[in-house]
């Protein structure tokens, strides 16, 4: 008797996916376990809140006696950990449950909610891993997207509250792809770092924005007798449009931004169909000038991004320059 190939495929999937299941049930189950403790902790804190030192007695007494029984994962550390997750999401419809324990630790640390907020929507919406979502934070993006946008446009694009209208709300400047593992110091040709992309594909595809799909690598376009080549061709759903990334390693140039509108306008005027919109062309620099790049494009520029690439996350005293400028920015919107 003859068996269908695809059976055994369909039942691996079966139980690949009820594992999965099963798996995630644990973990929200062990998330809202910790957030209960948060809340007694909490509650049992507010009752002898006439003593200042209650609350450290209380969880160092709750670790003594509930480790020897239950293990490491109830040490005053973890124990303080869930106490601060109760106060931090005090309603518990608020947890997410495709987030895991590892996901809101790192979320935890923000003092910021609109910081918090921005990136549990993002973690949500692209099925982050923790680890994804921690390379995320470390490079600042909340903070990139803030440099050409505002708050509640960045919360309404990661919540899917709207779409973007601007390539801008979605691109980062500056973009910052350690993951190559380029050496900063190298000299390298833009096919190097071409290369490198297409290698890390998946992850360059995270850092340039949401809704990307690689299209094509050297792509090569002939006018009138006349071939170029494309760097590399992306699609955005959210845009609805091409994009073309041309890469320089050097600063960028007026000519640079004369090449990449050739291409753009050849996209428009022979690939894009009547229902998309206008095709996006990226120029990915080591280094600019903003005020040439202003210059050399229309008033009304929508469609040509320049954006810086770093090879190294940021180090701790640009996260805090970044944050100056973040709550600089927020008090000037609250006092106009």
């Amino acid at each position: 008797m003859e068996i269908r190939k695809d059976l055994l495929h369909e039942i691996a999937e079966i139980i690949a996916a009820s594992r999965e299941r099963a798996i995630r049930s644990v973990d929200t189950e062990r998330m809202l376990m910790y957030w209960n403790i948060g809340r007694k902790i909490f509650e049992e804190e507010q009752q002898g809140k006439e003593r200042a030192s209650y609350g450290e007695y209380l969880i160092k007494y709750l670790s003594q006696e509930l480790q020897p029984i239950f293990g490491s994962g109830f040490s005053i550390r973890q124990l303080n950990w869930y106490r601060q997750f109760y106060r931090t999401f005090p309603i518990v419809s608020a947890v997410r449950t495709q987030l895991s324990w590892t996901h809101y630790k790192l979320l935890l640390s923000f003092d910021n909610q609109d910081k918090r907020d921005f990136y549990i929507a993002e973690a949500e919406k692209n099925n982050w891993t923790s680890r994804q979502l921690e390379r995320q934070i470390n490079s600042q993006l909340f903070e990139r997207l803030l440099l050409s946008n505002n708050v509640t446009d960045v919360l309404a694009i990661a919540r899917e509250e709207k779409l973007p209208s601007d390539a801008k709300e979605i691109i980062k400047d500056p973009m910052v792809l350690e993951f190559l593992g380029l050496k900063r110091e190298a000299a390298y040709y833009e096919k190097d770092l071409e290369t490198a992309i297409i290698n890390h594909l998946q992850e360059f595809l995270l850092e340039i924005g949401n809704g990307f799909s690689f299209i094509a690598r050297q792509k090569r376009i002939h006018i009138d007798g006349d071939e170029f080549s494309i760097d590399l061709v992306f699609y955005n759903r959210l845009l609805q449009c091409f994009v073309i990334i041309e890469i320089k390693t050097d600063k960028l140039t007026h000519q640079d931004i004369g090449q990449l509108q050739m291409y753009v306008n050849y996209y428009d005027r022979i690939e894009k169909q009547e229902f998309e919109n206008p095709t996006i062309g990226i120029l990915l620099c080591a280094d600019k000038n903003d005020a040439v790049v202003k210059i050399t494009l229309p008033e009304n520029n929508k469609t040509i991004v320049a954006s810086k690439y770093q090879l190294y996350l940021p180090t701790e005293q640009q996260l805090i320059n970044e944050m100056k400028k973040e709550i600089e920015k927020l008090e000037n919107n609250q006092t106009n």
